[in-house]
Order: C-alpha cells, then sequence, then structure tokens
C-alpha cells in the first residue's frame, strides 16, 4: 500500500479532485525509486491525485495502472469542499458525530464509517484473491490506509487514531485471501524531507 503524496488543499476533501504540490511531486517521484522490490500488478484509485502517484512506478516496472473505484477515498457528500471550520460552523451536528468517530453516521450524500471500513477492507481482500502468491501495489489515500491497519491490527473504528498516515508512505500488509495482517507501517526512509499527514487536518 502506498499513500499518495500531498496536494493543495486540506478540508473535507473525500472524493473531491485536487492539484499536487511541487513537495508532492518530488515526493512521487522517490517513493518511486524506493520501489525496487518486485510488484506484479499496480492498482490506483481511480482519483487524478492517486492516478499521478501510480503511473511513475507502473511505468518502471513496465506494467498498466488497473484503475480501481472501490480504493477511493471516503464520500463526504454535501460536506466535501468545506474545511473544518466551515463545517463545525455551519454544520456543528454533523460535525460532532464525524469526529467522534461514530461508526454509523453518514454525512448527508455520503457513507458511513462502516460502510466504507468494508469497502476498503473488501477491495483490498478481493485484489489479493485475485492475485495468490504475488505482491501487488495498491496506491490508495490517507482514509483507505486508516482502515486497512485498523482491519490489520484489530483497532476498532471509534478508537483515536495514534498511528500515522503520511504522504508518499510505503505500507506493507500480509493476507492469506480472508485476513490482513501488518508487515511494516509509514515507511518514509526515502524521502527527503518530513512527510505530511494531512488527515489530521480534515478526518479524525
Amino acid at each position: 500500500m502506498a499513500r499518495r503524496p500531498g496536494t493543495a488543499s486540506a478540508g473535507s476533501r473525500g472524493r473531491s479532485t485536487s492539484r499536487s504540490t511541487t513537495l508532492g511531486e518530488a515526493q512521487r517521484a522517490r517513493w518511486r525509486s524506493a520501489c525496487g522490490e518486485p510488484i506484479d500488478a499496480v492498482y490506483s484509485s481511480d482519483l487524478g491525485r492517486a492516478m499521478q502517484t501510480a503511473a511513475p512506478l507502473a511505468e518502471a516496472l513496465g506494467l498498466k495502472v488497473r484503475s480501481e473505484p472501490r480504493l477511493r477515498e471516503r464520500s463526504y457528500g454535501t460536506l466535501e469542499g468545506m474545511t473544518y471550520a466551515e463545517v463545525a460552523e455551519k454544520r456543528p451536528e454533523d460535525f460532532a458525530r464525524w469526529q467522534a468517530r461514530v461508526p454509523d453516521y453518514a454525512p448527508p450524500q455520503g457513507e458511513s464509517l462502516a460502510q466504507f471500513h468494508e469497502r476498503a477492507v473488501e477491495i483490498a481482500l478481493s485484489l489479493s484473491r485475485r492475485h495468490p502468491g504475488e505482491r501487488i501495489a495498491l496506491v490508495a489515500h490517507g482514509g483507505v490506509l486508516d482502515c486497512l491497519y485498523r482491519e490489520a491490527t484489530g483497532m476498532t473504528l471509534e478508537a483515536p487514531r495514534q498511528h500515522e498516515l503520511l504522504n508518499a508512505s510505503i505500507n506493507r500488509l500480509r493476507s492469506d485471501s480472508h485476513h490482513l495482517t501488518l508487515a511494516q507501517w509509514a515507511d518514509v526512509a526515502h524521502l527527503e524531507t518530513l512527510a505530511l499527514d494531512e488527515v489530521d487536518r480534515r478526518v479524525p
């Protein structure tokens, strides 16, 4: 699993698009060179910021990026595009339930945390079953990584996050096609600058 590099906006971005920063471009190049291990397939969220990260890795490996919508970030519905402050001011009840990590709370026209978690885990396991005995790269977003970390470690959805979700990080999981286990997390040794944890600024 790789988290795509930084972008130029913060807030309830969810599935909305955003442009990569100069730092993000540099992170992407170093991340590509760091993944020198054999990889049999590259899958990416179909959102542009993730596809931009996956493309140079796939090219270096002689592979094509396989677009996978189920690797998208959580859908925040009508909250998307709003900043933390805007949600807190204009939608205080939604803000409180969002920050409390209520599993069954779904923003209007959006996904609940429980629905998002189920989607993220199921696509990861489904892809592992599609590639038995192979190593695959999944390029996704901070929220997806958070779901997979919690599944692999048995951490509940309600528990406050204590693990890092770093931009351009490499995160390694193992799967027997039915369960996920943690191998290595938040590897940023390939980066020259400190990786940002953007999820702190928008998702609990």
